[in-house]
């Protein structure tokens, strides 16, 4: 019998520690305020393995865009990273041209009509012209995709021109922020190739200032066939790309969004669905919703605050992600809740490839310096009450109480 118990007390203490450094690495990282490049080539490489194995097939059976998300945001995280770090260059492009060529694929324009304007509707032709364009920043002049993406943007000028602002990505389908996406193809294109579409990204602007959400004054998240107002799971991507648009305007839109959006539910960090004000049900763009926290946009919206310089929220996020994200790294490949929905490692490597800009810019913090106490004080009361029973054996017995009793 004593055998017995020394074996459950031993399994316990075993138990223990094993859930003390559960509990103790995730607080530790909650300080994380920055990936190394290092660690994002590790989660890209997981993502290669998932692509090479089917996930754009599986991320397609979730939602409609899955399989061009899943290729377009591990191209675009690739190139981000060679943008900082010009070792990856060789690397990036061959990947990132990897990318384009599952795109460019009976799979990957599976779901759009060719009979849009541009053909296969702006959210496939944007997405995938800013990586094309993305691939010939960093191939230089000369690049074999420079054809394809000139025409491609011909294509989307000439669409924005005849429809614009805000174009369909489906049949009747519109939403703002595939537009933003393409407008920053066109802008690459004038960087990179030469300037030829600044007028038409003039009137694209004049035109989308002259559409804003009434309540919020920000780009509203759908336009057809219903219209509904701004949204933290668009404006995420939209608050991302536009400072490749316009730099001052985007600036504008960016505190608007900051001030309606961002929260701290129990005292964390978080990006709601709807803005202040409004309750909503998430859906296939937001996700579930936690207190009206969207994690999809809490996700997004990293890279965005990276873009914008925004230091306080991308670090808090940061922050945040590696704590309740549950990275693991395995080998040279790193993931997040387990590997369970790779299509939240491309949003996240994508997030954390985002230069930050050279120029730095004031922002009020988001959080407390002291954010981070109540959960290190939940998690020590945790420990405290699993480590009770083991204390009260260890504690030395008065000579008295060790006493056998008398006869």
């Amino acid at each position: 019998m004593s055998s017995l118990r020394h074996f459950f007390r031993a399994m316990y203490v075993v138990v223990a520690v094993l859930l003390a450094v559960a509990l103790f690495v995730p607080q530790v990282r909650m300080y994380r305020q920055e990936q190394s490049h290092t660690e994002i080539v590790a989660q890209l490489r997981f993502l290669r393995e998932r692509l090479d194995s089917g996930l754009g097939g599986e991320m397609q059976s979730m939602f409609p865009e899955g399989y061009v998300f899943s290729h377009v945001l591990y191209g675009l995280a690739w190139t981000d990273v060679a943008r900082e770090q010009a070792n990856y260059r060789d690397q990036a492009v061959r990947e990132a041209r990897w990318a384009l060529q599952r795109l460019d694929s009976p799979s990957g324009r599976a779901v759009f009509d060719a009979r849009s304007r541009p053909a296969y509707g702006v959210f496939y032709v944007g997405w995938s012209s800013r990586l094309r364009g993305a691939v010939i920043e960093l191939a230089g002049a000369g690049a074999p995709e420079t054809e394809r993406f000139t025409a491609d943007c011909e294509a989307l000028a000439a669409a924005f021109d005849a429809d614009g602002p805000f174009l369909a990505a489906y049949p009747g389908q519109a939403w703002p922020v595939d537009n933003v996406v393409a407008v920053a193809a066109l802008r690459i294109h004038d960087r990179v190739i030469g300037s030829r579409f600044e007028s038409v990204v003039a009137r694209w602007l004049t035109a989308a200032k002259a559409s804003l959400d009434p309540d919020t004054g920000l780009m509203p998240h759908s336009v057809t066939p219903v219209r509904e107002g701004a949204r933290g799971s668009s404006q995420a991507i939209i608050q991302r790309f536009l400072p490749e648009i316009d730099t001052a305007w985007a600036n504008q839109q960016y505190d608007t969004f900051r001030r309606e959006f961002i929260d701290t539910p129990l005292g964390l960090p978080g990006v709601r669905e709807y803005p202040r004000g409004r309750d909503g049900a998430g859906d296939v763009d937001s996700g579930p919703l936690v207190l009206g926290i969207s994690v999809s946009a809490t996700v997004v919206t990293l890279g965005a605050a990276r873009a914008h310089g925004d230091e306080p929220l991308a670090n808090s996020l940061t922050g945040l992600g590696e704590s309740l994200g549950v990275p693991i790294t395995l080998g040279d490949s790193k993931r997040y809740a387990l590997g369970a929905l790779p299509i939240g490692d491309a949003f996240l490597a994508w997030s954390f490839a985002e230069p930050r800009p050279d120029a730095e810019t004031a922002f009020a913090p988001v959080v407390g310096w002291w954010w981070r106490l109540p959960w290190h004080a939940i998690a020590l009361a945790f420990l405290a009450l699993l480590w009770f029973p083991i204390a009260r054996e260890l504690r030395p017995r008065s000579p008295r109480s060790a006493a056998p009793p008398a006869a």
